[in-house]
């Protein structure tokens, strides 16, 4: 069965089904971040060792295939007749059936485009020069002839950067982790007091309608990525994670008429201080951010030409 072909002018592997037979890899970044991305935004994030600086987790032996990734899911609160009320513009993982869906492989970046209901969303995900992130660039256009109340929801279960032990210690694990939320910016700190200086941040150029960072909160009980309680209600719970299974998920509100487009960027970094500037004040246990400007760097990236992965210069 037909699954692709190669671009050869636009030097890219153009991917036509979302259900291929494995997994179909590309690799984002050159200098010290980099992330493993699937045809259907699976894969993983980590900065410079793949197993003591891991950003987000992934289940290699997984069923089903490539669960744990870079996820983006939308919710809409008038869906056509006999279309569904939420999915994913990379079909995984709710895996709902697209009208339409390509992905291209390119030199260090990837682009996934769907359509469902007369809802079209692009997504490029790249890593760019000399940052210490990745960046997801959500394009969603509405084709319908009515407007559309779209809610979006985007969605990374966080490592506790030590990828074996963060697999199988869980005694420890679930006691360890720790998330805060400082405006609109989630950061990931697990054992940033006791023995770290570094930390991982997910942010969105949007005003958020709400957030979540607890993964039982944000899924519901019993329930898996497939099908998350947030996503389905179109409400975020705002959980604080303090232990157990952090995660970092923004909800957006986007209202778009006939014929038009809204971008959404998000991005998902991470940054070290010196260990003699990890507190702000120097004498107190909270988190310098001073160095940071996540929030900051989302916006201004809504108004660069899309000059593909240099345009992070400038937003510097």
């Amino acid at each position: 069965m037909r699954y692709g072909h190669f671009d050869d002018p636009n030097r890219e592997y153009v991917i036509e089904k979302p259900d291929t037979p494995l997994p179909w890899i590309n690799y984002l970044g050159s200098e010290a971040y980099f992330g493993i991305i699937s045809n259907t935004a699976g894969g993983y994030s980590f900065y410079k060792d793949a197993r003591l600086r891991r950003l987000t987790r992934f289940r290699y032996n997984n069923s089903p295939l490539d669960m744990g990734g870079r996820y983006i899911y939308i919710h809409d609160q008038d869906p056509p007749p006999s279309r569904p009320r939420f999915w994913s513009p990379t079909w995984q993982p709710t895996r709902q059936p697209l009208d339409a869906y390509e992905c291209r492989h390119g030199m260090g970046y990837t682009i996934i485009k769907s359509q469902l209901g007369g809802i079209e969303s692009h997504t490029r995900y790249f890593v760019p020069m000399g940052a210490d992130l990745e960046i997801w660039e959500l394009t969603i256009t509405n084709h319908r002839k009515k407007a559309a109340n779209l809610s979006v929801f985007s969605a990374v279960e966080f490592c506790l950067w030590d990828a074996i032990d963060d697999a199988t210690n869980f005694q420890r694990n679930y006691s360890i982790g720790e998330v805060e939320v400082v405006d609109e910016v989630i950061y990931h700190k697990t054992e940033y007091r006791e023995r770290r200086n570094h930390f991982a941040f997910f942010a969105c150029s949007e005003k958020l309608a709400g957030f979540d960072t607890q993964r039982e909160a944000f899924l519901g009980p019993y329930r898996g990525w497939d099908s998350p309680q947030a996503v389905e209600t179109g409400r975020s719970a705002n959980s604080l994670a303090i232990g157990w299974q952090p995660i970092g998920a923004h909800h957006v509100e986007v209202r778009l008429g006939p014929g038009e487009s809204r971008k959404v960027i998000f991005l998902l970094g991470y940054h070290e201080n010196p260990k003699e500037e990890k507190f702000d004040p120097p004498d107190s246990q909270r988190l310098n951010k001073k160095t940071v400007k996540p929030k900051r760097w989302s916006r201004r990236l809504q108004t660069c030409a899309p000059t593909g992965m240099t345009c992070w210069k400038n937003c510097m």
